[in-house]
């Protein structure tokens, strides 16, 4: 290898290698590249120098709270605050229990058809607000009216049997105070007779009344007799007669009581033609239309009522220190702006599964411990003032202490 290659590897080589090479090396290298390697050599020397004066030893060295005091007292309030602010929070929110498994509930209404007939005439539209007793819809009533006026003039015919019946027995009672009278009359005739017929006797065995006067006595005693039991005879027969009327009465009174009860069947069914809004509240889901026939029990549209409250599905674990009438803010989604309040109205005696449809049942097959769910009921304390419907999601927050 020439001397010029040499010299180039020996520039391109790290100082550390330059200052490892031997001092034999050091001789053979030309002028100017020892000095070169000296000057490098005296730089990193006063370059370790300086470091070394500026670098205290351990002992002598302070500490980074002393160095930088303010800043260390910056942190340490920061950290002071950042613990207080949780400490406060877990107190606060220790008071307080809430749920996102809640939703506006109410008691929705089925409007059908409780007769049948052709709709003539749809009195609201869909989502319209109505007060109670609007109308909602009608049905054709010519059918039902007819049905009222005869159930009426059968009203009006078993009045008049009724009459008719009174007058009869009016009349029957005058017949039995007749017979009556005819009976006394013919109880005095006959007690006259046997007067008359003993002393023609007394006197026919004097002699002195003749066997004819006798015989006359005797006969117009069997006559009166016979009178007598006549009249007896008409008595009972004109109160016999009394009591068939009375049992006309009775009749008569129970065929008016079944036509009035079906007059007022009538008139019932007269008023099912219109159908009217049973609170407060919006008809929804209208599906009837003008002119379709309806049926009994046919679903014809959904009513909302006004009254509404919150359903809230809370945890069991949540529910140790809830009770009615603790106060709850109710956030709704739909007014993520506004705030309501009101109060837990009571807690389902149960969980949510219990009830359902299918409920579980744990004592068979294998089991695994989930935490249930218990419908909580709140109400609003004041009318919130805005549209709820069913279904709409809310985030309750009740104040457990």
């Amino acid at each position: 290898m020439d001397a010029k290659t040499e010299r180039k590897e020996r520039e391109t080589a790290p100082a550390e290698e330059v200052r490892a090479q031997p001092r034999s090396d050091q001789q053979q290298w030309p002028p100017s590249d020892k000095k070169r390697v000296e000057n490098e050599r005296a730089d990193d020397k006063r370059a370790q120098d300086t470091q070394a004066n500026d670098t205290p030893s351990d002992g002598n060295k302070p500490g980074l709270i002393r160095r930088h005091p303010y800043m260390a007292a910056i942190v340490a309030i920061l950290i002071l605050l950042v613990i207080a602010a949780v400490v406060i929070w877990w107190i606060n929110a220790r008071q307080y229990e809430w749920t996102d498994d809640a939703f506006i509930d109410a008691r929705t209404v089925t409007v059908g058809a409780e007769i049948a007939g052709r709709i003539t005439d749809i009195a609201v539209t869909d989502n319209q607000p109505v007060e109670a007793g609007t109308v909602l819809l009608r049905i054709d009533d010519s059918d039902y009216q007819a049905s009222l006026k005869q159930a009426e003039a059968g009203v009006v015919a078993a009045r008049a049997d009724i009459a008719n019946v009174q007058a009869q027995t009016e009349a029957q009672n005058a017949k039995i105070d007749a017979a009556e009278k005819q009976v006394a009359q013919a109880q005095a005739a006959l007690e006259f007779a046997k007067s008359e017929d003993q002393r023609n006797r007394e006197l026919l065995a004097k002699g002195t009344a003749t066997q004819q006067q006798a015989q006359q006595a005797a006969s117009t005693l069997r006559q009166d007799q016979a009178a007598l039991d006549t009249a007896n005879a008409n008595v009972e027969a004109a109160k016999s007669q009394l009591a068939v009327l009375q049992a006309q009465g009775k009749s008569a009174e129970a065929k008016l009581r079944q036509t009035e009860a079906t007059e007022n069947q009538a008139k019932i069914t007269l008023t099912r033609t219109t159908i009217t809004a049973p609170v407060a509240g919006h008809a929804t889901n209208i599906t009837a239309a003008k002119g379709t026939y309806a049926q009994p029990g046919q679903v014809l549209m959904m009513f909302v009522p006004n009254e509404v409250w919150v359903k809230a599905n809370f945890k069991e674990t949540q529910l140790d220190l809830m009770r009615p009438g603790q106060p709850v803010d109710i956030a709704i989604d739909a007014y993520p702006e506004k705030t309501f309040h009101g109060h837990v109205d009571s807690v389902q005696a149960g969980s949510g599964t219990a009830f359902s449809l299918l409920p579980a049942e744990n004592a068979t097959g294998n089991f695994v411990k989930v935490v249930q769910r218990v419908p909580v009921k709140i109400v609003f304390d004041q009318p919130p003032g805005v549209y709820l419907g069913p279904g709409m999601s809310v985030v309750p927050t009740v104040k457990v202490r």
